[in-house]
């Protein structure tokens, strides 16, 4: 594995990526949804600088949206350093980026050159999940709980702290004096764009800004056995939460028939679509904001599908070396080694 991490390492310091967001490990494939216009907002940093804003075009070149805008006597609606900034300003905003980004030449960055944060680097409120929103991952769940229970009625709600959000090919933290029962969770992010409390399931869709991929990687015996059996504790362990690449608008993804994946050192792990949801975004939504206000930026990760390693039989967990791949095809692909 050790040939394999330096591989990785090699690739995901600098996102030698346009090739390599699609399929397998190692495959080469066209971006995802690169169809003209379509946006694929990042957050990045290159060359010591500090992070910013930026849009992938098709062919794997970054536009920096500040640049962009300031070379064409452009003002923004929102600060190019600060992705929640653009999503708080809007649809004026998104039509501000795609602008630049049919404008620009094509002769900024590759991703090779440039490092790709989690497009939301630094959350200020926790990460908002759905347990249970796959009717066979509820089956298989009952398996490590070793006893049935009734499907839920609503949406199963926990948080996930900030300190878990990761890059989208950064490693994920290991430590076997903490965990090692760690576990993938190939998820659906929604990115909350407008505040809204009380939000009317009819209305909720409009609450939402965009789609990225997280995994909830998971510490199982924490969040099972030790401490008590503790689903903040074992979902919240500094790393475990890779977000990314980029976020995709509403307006440019049908979330509902989105194609789900994860691959442990290249073996399919999870698959399966989001027509497979148990309670759709607008009814999160609506159930979540009940009594509680969602603000431009927020983080919710919608529920994982069936396949996760602790219900394999035998259980099967992530190990140091291992190569964890989350992918939900019509948005792009994480890439994360275990204990780098």
């Amino acid at each position: 594995m050790d040939e394999a991490r330096r591989q990785f390492l090699t690739i995901g310091a600098g996102l030698a990526a346009g090739a390599l967001l699609s399929g397998s490990a190692g495959a080469a494939g066209p971006i995802p949804n690169s169809a003209a216009g379509s946006l694929r907002l990042i957050t990045y940093s290159s060359g010591g600088r500090a992070p910013r804003v930026g849009v992938v075009r098709p062919s794997g070149r970054v536009v920096d949206l500040g640049a962009a805008a300031k070379a064409r006597g452009m003002a923004l609606s929102f600060d190019p350093a600060s992705m929640v900034s653009l999503i708080a300003a809007g649809e004026f905003a998104v039509a501000q980026a795609r602008q630049l980004m049919l404008e620009a030449s094509d002769d900024g960055p590759n991703m090779a050159d440039v490092r790709l944060l989690a497009p939301i680097p630094a959350p200020t409120r926790n990460v908002y999940a759905v347990g249970w929103n796959y009717l066979e991952h509820f089956k298989e769940g009952e398996a490590m709980r070793l006893k049935s229970a009734e499907l839920p009625e609503h949406p199963v709600f926990f948080t996930k702290a900030v300190g878990t959000i990761n890059g989208p090919y950064d490693p994920i933290p290991y430590d076997a004096s903490v965990s090692t029962s760690i576990d993938w969770e190939c998820e659906l992010a929604v990115i909350i764009g407008k505040r809204g409390k009380n939000i009317a399931e009819a209305d909720a869709l409009k609450h939402v800004f965009g789609y990225c991929v997280i995994n909830d990687t998971t510490a199982r015996d924490i969040q099972q056995k030790k401490h008590g059996g503790q689903w903040f504790k074992g979902k919240s362990l500094d790393g475990h939460g890779p977000l990314g690449p980029w976020i995709i608008p509403a307006s440019d993804l049908d979330y509902r028939k989105l194609h789900l994946i994860t691959r442990v050192n290249g073996v399919v792990k999870q698959d399966a679509s989001t027509e497979q949801m148990y309670f759709k975004v607008p009814r999160i939504i609506a159930e979540l904001s009940a009594g509680l206000t969602l603000e431009p930026g927020d983080i919710i990760a919608t529920g994982t599908p069936p396949g996760v390693g602790g219900a394999r039989k035998p259980p099967e967990f992530l190990r140091p070396g291992d190569i964890m791949e989350t992918e939900i095809v019509e948005i792009g692909l994480l890439r994360n080694v275990i204990g780098a």
